[in-house]
């Protein structure tokens, strides 16, 4: 039952008080952890890069997860209460639903005040593409992209991992992510993050479909097409790079009755309604809706989690 109680407390802090600072958060000093770890790493050698980018990322993982776990064993011991504050705020960390909309709407805010060059600098704390000569549509379409992206890679999948193996599990897998996120792509980090993407999407390929599903049945609570969400799913999921962002991007497209691009990668839905910025505030609905069904999932999986084992 404890499961409950500090899933509940996370959730509400996120929805609350949001995200900290930089200065002051976590993941933030992952970050720069990560970048010391680069600037030490090797820069010649394939195999070498390729070492050493996994013991980074095995490395980092220990580090992180290993305390977190005896702590939280630790505190479970001594005060039940303090565990529980401990763990919620530790869970919270792991993922972000309020500071996934602020980044969203900031990008809409602008794009609505005809603020072209602002949505361009609002858009870049959502996705890694080379914004400076989007339009108003690809900026819509990219920040669409990334609220549907980000749905599986900053809630599904940690609360996925926090099910299963509680807050270390969540943890550790925050930082497989936040390392793709900053090296797991080709060119200069072609071998030293390929350790990290491989990992990432391995971690990720069961919570995007359980993301593309989620939205499919957010489509229907609001009353969005479904059918056409979960056509488009299928036929589109495996248009993208990468084996995961594909199925809850196609999804939205298909719920939204839109086409999603990103400029000589893919294209995902097919043509209907306008790339307009209040596009923007249907995609972060479909995501919200969807978070609630995944809440309520995980909530039954604990108490049937309880129930079983009372």
């Amino acid at each position: 039952m404890e499961y409950i109680v500090i899933l509940l407390l996370a959730l509400i802090v996120d929805l609350t008080l949001g995200e900290l600072p930089s200065p002051f958060h976590p993941v933030a000093w992952l970050g720069k952890l990560i970048q010391l770890e680069v600037k030490i790493a090797p820069r010649q050698g394939k195999w070498a890069r390729l070492l050493c980018g996994t013991l980074m990322v095995l490395g980092t993982v220990a580090l992180l997860a290993l305390p977190s776990y005896f702590l939280l064993a630790y505190l479970a011991g001594v005060n039940q209460i303090v565990y529980i504050l401990v763990a919620a705020i530790l869970l919270k960390v792991t993922f972000s639903i309020k500071g996934l909309r602020k980044a969203a709407l900031s990008v809409k805010r602008a794009l609505e005040a005809k603020n072209l060059m602002g949505a361009r600098r609002e858009v870049k704390s959502l996705v890694s593409r080379d914004a400076t000569k989007l339009g108003e549509p690809h900026l819509v379409s990219a920040t669409v992209e990334s609220v549907a992206e980000n749905l599986s890679d900053s809630f599904v999948a940690p609360l996925f991992y926090f099910i299963i193996f509680s807050v270390p599990g969540a943890i550790a897998y925050r930082v497989v992510n936040t390392f793709d996120a900053m090296i797991g792509y080709h060119g200069e980090y072609e071998y030293l993050g390929k350790f990290a993407a491989r990992l990432d999407d391995g971690l990720n390929f069961i919570p995007a479909r359980i993301s593309g599903v989620l939205l499919v049945l957010a489509s229907y609570l609001l009353k969005k097409d479904g059918r056409r969400a979960w056509q488009v799913m299928f036929r589109d999921h495996g248009k993208t790079p990468s084996p995961n962002a594909g199925w809850p991007m196609s999804a939205v497209a298909g719920a939204l009755e839109v086409r999603l691009e990103k400029i000589g990668y893919y294209r995902l839905g097919d043509k209907g309604s306008p790339l307009s910025p209040g596009l923007i505030s249907s995609g972060i609905r479909l995501v919200y809706s969807a978070c609630l069904f995944w809440v309520l999932f995980c909530l039954a999986v604990e108490v049937m989690r309880f129930v079983y084992t009372a």
